[in-house]
């Protein structure tokens, strides 16, 4: 059988820094309203702007005008769903998942 060699491997300070993303933190830059199978629904009429499925929302697809919710941006929207499951309102939610029909 062949002898091995011992390896050294490099302290923590030769390791070379990697996995730099200078933009991280904007879902903006990406249409990820493309590929989902399901879509939020927002109604107005049962929405107490609590506004609890913006700070939830990952994509930042929930639309704030002065301070209330007024709409959904689709386009970024992956329909992960947790804008819905996050709503207080009972016994209808006013944000529900829908198929998303192409």
């Amino acid at each position: 059988m062949a002898k091995t060699e011992k390896v050294k491997l490099p302290s923590w300070k030769e390791v070379v820094i990697g996995g730099i993303n200078p933009d991280a933190g904007s879902a903006a830059k990406y249409n990820s309203g493309t590929w989902r199978t399901f879509k939020p629904v927002w109604s107005d009429e049962r929405c107490i702007q609590c506004n609890l499925c913006w700070i939830h929302c990952p994509d930042s697809s929930i639309m704030i005008k002065d301070g209330k919710v007024c709409g959904m941006d689709l386009v970024h929207c992956k329909g992960c769903g947790i804008c819905a499951s996050i709503c207080p309102v009972k016994p209808k939610k006013a944000i529900e998942m829908v198929k998303e029909e192409k």
